[in-house]
């Protein structure tokens, strides 16, 4: 998948800890998304920046699937991390 994915804001984690949460979460974005992870995030990107009106239902669809499977994903990440308040993972296009 052509995202880069990094665990931001996590300060004093063990690099293996951080490595684990960063694969457990771009696994399930995997699973969630399939083939369509990059196409979703376009989608999210430009529905985050553009007025619900000019896009189209595709676009709606797809971005509605990114931000559930960040959701999924983020959880699964975070899982065994503890106290996370201020992290959160980064994706971009690479």
């Amino acid at each position: 998948m052509p995202l880069r994915i990094t665990l931001q804001d996590y300060p004093g984690a063990d690099p293996a800890m951080l490595t684990t949460a960063v694969t457990r979460f771009r696994r399930e974005l995997e699973r969630k998304l399939g083939g369509e992870a990059e196409a979703a995030f376009k989608a999210f990107q430009n529905a985050s920046e553009s007025s619900a009106d000019e896009l189209t239902k595709e676009e709606h669809r797809l971005a509605s699937a990114y931000h559930a499977a960040y959701e999924a994903a983020r959880t699964a990440g975070f899982r065994d991390l503890g106290d996370v308040q201020e992290a959160y993972f980064d994706v971009r296009l690479t």
